[in-house]
């Protein structure tokens, strides 16, 4: 059962502690959005919170659901190259675990639903639920959930695949896309000469007649493999281009994918990584010749959107794993939860969570209003390489003094946080490192300095009279104009990312915890994890975030 804080402060009972050798039970079979305040603040501040979304957090916080998570983790994919009579095979085996992931997010829409009609801000709420379970699994569903943005530049092809791309069906087997009901998109853009730069891409399309090409070349990074299709970047006769790329050619025949091996990553180790070469593989074009970068970049706002999304949850998760292990767990005769100095340092994470999750939310929320609204637009496209950038940035420091909150059994595999702390990474190194999304901040600025300059003012506004706002929105003016802006691209970013964070917890959440932050984080650089000065929001802080953990 949850203890209160008061409850907290009561000397342990002997009998009882003694027989659980002061250990905290697991963090498990718990409702991942009843116990989550600051996320269900932040979807109230944007009208009701749908019934099945409510179902959600109890779904993925069930002790079934973080099993297949440890275990898709601790059982990788498998690449089999060839067959017992030496033919190429090129395909990838997951573990059950994976599988059973894969059909319980597409089952609930995280791949399709906004192209369904549902909001951005609520499929963002259930990637961040998901996200604290497993999140190797998510990236062919981010992908695929992207995917229709870049597919709209060719549109007899996203009428053929749409239907299979938002089936909430899964359907892991390798046949060919239209044997399936469901399919799965991945991507493959950068080369192992060019990386970033993808306009160094030396992989060659020729074109066979109409839209279809032959492709040749390789891809260093190729995400998910065992997906249907992939959108990948090649030069064709005009210039770079985009193409998609089907496992198997019109014919029925094996397209030419040849995997060379899988990547051996840090983390993310359910999901499947690899190397590839294309020995003249059949693809479509999407979009003209020429435009790869433009059409692409269609879908990488969507991914950047998941991508801090799911660092959001990513802290979270560590957070309740620290403040779980606080409240049950006794030092020198009191609970860990009521030390002063340990109070401090899950108040500041606490602080550091509830705005990283406003932001995030906020965020989402300028996408399902950018339709009707310029000044949503602009928000959503000039913020959210500025919030990817802060929050997964943010993460991995984040997790590992969640880690350290805990202590040794926060540092053995036994628990999610080693997991948690090798995934997070990922998400700030995937689709645009930090110093590429800042500069991606700086050319979107440049473009549209008059919205940039109207997006801080409303940024201002809505952060009312929180301390720092004032000069923070004159920092970041100064820095998008400074003759070198590259220098401070990323000092621009973060200031930006942390405004944005205090405008949205004025409206997501207590005032208290808005002063806190814009104080601690405006018009104070933050220090260490423990270090800022949050005493006087220590208990709201901890009040909100220790609901049901």
């Amino acid at each position: 059962m949850p203890v209160s804080l008061r409850e907290a402060a009561r000397p342990p009972v002997a009998g009882l502690e003694a027989e659980g050798f002061n250990q905290p039970s697991p963090f498990t079979d718990v409702d991942l959005l009843a116990c989550d305040a600051a996320l269900r603040d932040a979807l109230g501040a944007h009208g009701p919170v749908p019934a099945h979304l409510r179902s959600a957090g109890a779904e993925w916080g069930s002790r079934e659901r973080m099993c297949l998570g440890r275990q898709a983790n601790e059982n990788p994919p498998r690449l089999h190259s060839y067959d017992a009579r030496g033919q190429r095979l090129d395909t990838v085996e997951f573990h059950p675990a994976y599988h059973a992931l894969m059909a319980a997010s597409s089952a609930g829409g995280l791949h399709c639903a906004t192209w369904q009609g549902e909001r951005h801000l609520h499929r963002a709420a259930r990637l961040y639920l998901t996200a604290q379970v497993e999140a190797g699994h998510i990236c062919p569903l981010t992908m695929t959930h992207a995917a229709p943005a870049a597919l709209a530049a060719a549109p007899e092809l996203q009428a053929e695949w749409l239907g299979r791309l938002t089936s909430r069906l899964y359907d892991g087997r390798f046949l060919p896309f239209w044997e399936k009901t469901a399919v799965t998109l991945g991507m493959g853009m950068t080369e192992k000469q060019g990386g970033t730069d993808v306009r160094a891409n030396i992989t060659r399309a020729t074109r066979t007649g109409g839209s279809e090409y032959e492709i040749s070349g390789h891809k260093w990074f190729f995400s998910a493999p065992m997906c249907d299709a992939f959108l990948v970047l090649a030069q064709a006769p005009e210039g770079l281009t985009t193409f998609l790329m089907p496992r198997f050619r019109p014919d029925g025949s094996v397209n030419g994918l040849r995997l060379q091996r899988l990547k051996d990553k840090l983390g993310n180790r359910s999901n499947a990584s690899s190397e590839v070469e294309f020995d003249r593989a059949f693809a479509w074009r999407v979009g003209a010749e020429g435009r790869g970068v433009a059409t692409i970049l269609e879908m990488v706002q969507l991914t950047r959107l998941d991508c801090a999304v799911s660092s959001a949850g990513l802290m979270r998760r560590a957070l309740s794993e620290a403040l779980h292990n606080a409240r049950h767990r006794s030092v020198f005769g009191r609970r860990l939860v009521v030390q002063p100095a340990m109070r401090l340092v899950l108040a500041d994470l606490a602080l550091e969570a509830e705005a990283a999750t406003a932001l995030a939310m906020r965020l989402a929320a300028s996408f399902d209003a950018a339709a009707g609204s310029p000044q949503e637009a602009a928000r959503a496209r000039l913020l959210t390489p500025a919030v990817k950038f802060a929050v997964c940035k943010a993460a991995p420091d984040f997790i590992y003094e969640a880690m350290e909150a805990v202590g040794g059994n926060g540092y053995v595999e036994d628990s999610p946080l080693p997991r948690l702390f090798r995934e997070a990474p990922v998400n700030a190194i995937w689709e645009g490192t930090g110093t590429v999304v800042a500069l991606d901040l700086l050319r979107a600025a440049g473009r549209d300095p008059e919205a940039m300059a109207l997006l801080l003012d409303d940024l201002g506004r809505e952060a009312g009279g929180l301390p720092g706002v004032t000069a923070t929105i004159r920092q970041v003016s100064g820095l998008l104009r400074n003759p070198e802006p590259e220098r401070h691209a990323r000092l621009a970013a973060q200031r930006l990312a942390i405004l944005a964070a205090a405008a949205a917890l004025t409206r997501q959440a207590p005032a208290a915890v808005a002063e806190a932050f814009a104080r601690t984080r405006l018009a104070a650089g933050a220090g260490l994890i423990g270090t800022n000065e949050v005493e006087g929001a220590a208990d709201l802080l901890l009040e909100q975030a220790l609901v049901g953990a």
